[in-house]
């Protein structure tokens, strides 16, 4: 059908132009002539046989879309071309017909899914009809099969109907979208309550009856769960991956899947954990809930569960497996079989376990009573003294690598391994057994620190060097790196000074180091004197400087000898007095400052006494008032001495060098022999001194003597000449004194010095107070002494209560 429309439009004449003529011009605009008439030409109406023909095609194109569904639906190709189908489908919605179109498409759809063709068949393939009897998984299987055939169907449907979903139902408030329709009358199919030849309305699927598909689907899916926490060979997982997908798809995950699976698991946690809990002993039950938990968390994360499955997942197991059964996680003697086999891995997962729930703060009462059991048995251990500190540096190292790298540097472990060893080091009862009346303890940390600082590095086990982590951390922080020596040399002087600040008494440990110190300047035995000023420092810093104002003057009595004997020499030569070719070298040490040394007897060659005659004279001319007492047993010397082959200079003490120049006397009269009483005779010395020294030179492992018989002991009988025969590839030979352990009564005697010298210094506080104060109640007393002595230790009020009651 055609138009023509035609304006006729009025005309003007212009009179504008020259030569008389007129010209015919337009009218565009001529708003007060009103509207222009419009003709319409060769408009012919519609006959009765066009109208038949117009509603041909309409039937035709709607038994068009009908077969196409059919095809579709059977999977088979559709009879006309997908293009032809779409232009019928524009053509039924343009003439108006797009509602009806839109509901002859839902019912179509709900029909095939609720008929034979898809419901049929997924009850079929269960083997059980709608009684909920067949296999479960086989049913969720063929709802997956149909799901996917469906799926690409309802792709083809929305090609053929795209017309319809773009321009009519994109805009429609009651009717969904044919994506959206498809996948609820799916969902209405398998969920409904009604079961086979269900659904209907567009609403949300009423709760499912047991034996449905989709309850049949939502058990197939706990089962499958379950094949993979059993291990069985019937998990499938892209099934469940699938099915999974399919439920969130549907928007039933949340309302029917998720209570159900979080229900059975709630069950399987609970029999776990009771029969784990029976079986197993709290290692094995560590590693079990570990095991578990990953592998539950790894399933969620692999199959796309939702977040808050998991997570509700994850807290229900934490509840049933770690809080209910925090007894057993948390019994002390579990805990402590764990920390003493060292089990770091085990102990790193319990508390990684307690911390899922936030009780892992719960973990420091068993840690610290299992540290306070085992540093009081190393404590009190009176059979291995000597390796008290060696061993209870062993046990903090390794709770330290257990804070480090399983308790993730919580400061409330750290916090409870210093109150631990606070506790052990202190308390009385257990340091009883060393019947020493004063810290035990401080005595062996003076000791160890000797030893540190006497042999360096090669002293100590390699357990108690620094790891590669620790290196890793020290050059972190900016500090030396652990690997060079005189920096873990420091750290293990660290170590030790870790100990001593546990100890309360450290006037017990100011008595054993000043001893050990005095020996180590005496006699040359440092291993390094950066090591030595380096831990005076230390111990100034953490104590005080009245702790160390002794120590401090006993090194500058130790440096002064250089400049006093050089004063001393420059006097000997302003009196012309001989040398008798001895080198004498003085130390002079302050009686206040230095360890208290007993005087021991000696009988000196007359040449080393006619030096120390000299040397007396300076020293009265040099300082009025003063007195010199002589401690020969602390004086060591070098001698030379000649053999066959060929002389050496022997580093000896003076006790074997007097013995050892007793054979110049007879080297040539009565064979060079000299009995041990002859020796005793000429050196004054006691007996077993004398057996210890002879002993040393001729029993050892460098013997320039030799004794007759032979033997590893000396007797009273035995007879002595020189070794002519003695060689040794070094010119200057060392010649160790055989030392004497010290004696139960000596160490006695040192830890009463110190309970004396307590009781002095309270009384001597007593006497400050009551000058300075001339009055005072007895509370105020008391008061006033502790906070003045407070700094030395606890022991202050035993001992104030005590003079106080005399």
């Amino acid at each position: 059908m055609s138009a023509i429309v035609q304006g006729k439009r009025p005309e003007v004449i212009d009179l504008t132009r020259g030569g008389g003529g007129m010209v015919k011009r337009p009218a565009f605009l001529q708003p007060h002539m009103g509207a222009r008439k419009l003709v319409i030409k060769n408009l012919r109406p519609s006959t009765p046989t066009q109208a038949a023909g117009v509603n041909e095609y309409y039937t035709r194109t709607r038994a068009e879309l009908d077969a196409a569904l059919t095809a579709i639906f059977a999977g088979r190709q559709t009879a006309q071309p997908m293009e032809r189908l779409y232009r019928g489908v524009e053509d039924l919605c343009r003439k108006g017909d797009a509602s009806d179109l839109a509901r002859t498409l839902n019912d179509r759809c709900e029909a095939h899914l609720a008929g034979d063709a898809v419901l049929g068949r997924i009850l079929a393939d269960g083997g059980g009809g709608g009684g909920g009897g067949g296999d479960n998984v086989a049913v969720l299987r063929s709802v997956l099969g149909q799901w996917k055939a469906w799926t690409g169907q309802l792709m083809t449907v929305r090609w053929m109907y795209s017309y319809l979903d773009r321009t009519f139902l994109l805009s429609n408030k009651n009717l969904p979208g044919i994506n959206d329709m498809g996948i609820s009358q799916f969902r209405r199919a398998v969920f409904s309550s009604r079961g086979k030849g269900g659904g209907g309305g567009g609403g949300e699927p009423t709760a499912a009856v047991v034996g449905t598909p989709g309850e049949r689907v939502l058990t197939a899916m706990c089962e499958l769960v379950d094949y993979d926490r059993r291990g069985d060979d019937r998990f499938d997982a892209g099934l469940l991956k699938d099915a999974v997908t399919m439920l969130r798809l549907f928007g039933v995950y949340g309302k029917k899947f998720e209570p159900k699976f979080l229900a059975e698991s709630h069950d399987y946690f609970v029999r776990f954990a009771e029969d784990r809990s029976v079986s197993d002993g709290l290692k094995d039950y560590i590693i079990a809930c570990e095991r578990l938990l990953r592998r539950e968390g790894n399933r969620c994360d692999t199959y796309n569960f939702d977040s808050t499955t998991k997570r509700q997942l994850r807290d229900d197991a934490h509840k049933i497996l770690i809080e209910r059964y925090s007894a057993k996680l948390l019994d002390g003697g579990s805990v402590a079989t764990l920390l003493g086999d060292n089990d770091l891995a085990s102990v790193k997962a319990l508390y990684d376990l307690l911390r899922l729930s936030g009780i892992q703060k719960r973990l420091k009462e068993p840690w610290e009573a299992y540290i306070r059991q085992a540093g009081a048995a190393i404590v009190s251990d009176t059979t291995r003294g000597d390796e008290m500190i060696i061993r209870l540096l062993e046990l903090r190292r390794i709770l330290d690598i257990m804070i480090r790298d399983a308790f993730n540097k919580d400061e409330d472990f750290t916090y409870g391994l210093r109150e631990a060893f606070g506790y052990f080091v202190n308390d009385r009862k257990i340091t009883a057994a060393w019947n020493t009346g004063t810290s035990k303890v401080g005595e062996m940390i003076a000791k160890y620190i000797d030893m540190l600082l006497r042999g360096g590095l090669k002293t100590l086990p390699k357990t108690l060097l620094s790891d590669n982590r620790d290196r890793a951390d020290a050059e972190k922080s900016g500090v030396a790196s652990t690997g060079d020596e005189d920096a873990e040399l420091d750290r293990q002087l660290d170590q030790g000074l870790e100990l001593f600040r546990f100890v309360q008494g450290k006037d017990v440990f100011e008595a054993f180091y000043k001893k050990d110190l005095a020996r180590r300047l005496l006699m040359g035995r440092s291993a390094s004197q950066d090591a030595e000023r380096n831990m005076l420092s230390k111990l100034k810093s953490e104590c005080g400087s009245s702790f160390t104002h002794n120590l401090e003057q006993m090194f500058k009595d130790h440096e002064m000898v250089k400049e006093e004997m050089s004063s001393y020499k420059e006097w000997m030569a302003g009196t012309g007095r001989p040398t008798s070719g001895i080198d004498l070298s003085v130390s002079i040490l302050s009686a206040a400052a230095w360890p208290s040394y007993a005087d021991v007897r000696v009988l000196l060659p007359e040449e080393v006494l006619e030096q120390i005659t000299h040397f007396d004279s300076y020293y009265k001319s040099k300082h009025t008032g003063r007195r010199l007492t002589w401690k020969h047993n602390l004086a060591h010397c070098v001698v030379r001495a000649r053999f066959d082959r060929g002389p050496k200079e022997l580093l000896v003490s003076s006790f074997q060098a007097v013995v050892l120049v007793l054979f110049n006397e007879v080297e040539n009269k009565d064979g060079g022999v000299l009995s041990f009483d002859q020796i005793l005779q000429a050196t004054g010395m006691a007996d077993a001194e004398l057996q210890r020294t002879l002993q040393s030179l001729a029993c050892a492992k460098v013997r320039v003597l030799t004794k007759h018989p032979k033997g590893r002991d000396v007797n009273k009988t035995d007879t002595f000449t020189v070794n002519r025969a003695f060689a040794d590839p070094k010119y200057r030979v060392k010649i160790n004194q055989i030392q004497l352990k010290e004696t139960k009564e000596e160490n006695k005697e040192t830890h009463e010095r110190v309970a004396a010298d307590r009781q002095f210094e309270t009384q001597a506080a007593i006497v400050r107070i009551m000058k300075s104060r001339k009055t005072m109640t007895h509370n105020q007393l008391v008061a006033e002494v502790i906070n003045q002595t407070k700094s030395r230790g606890p022991w202050i009020r035993r001992i104030l209560r005590r003079i106080l009651r005399s």
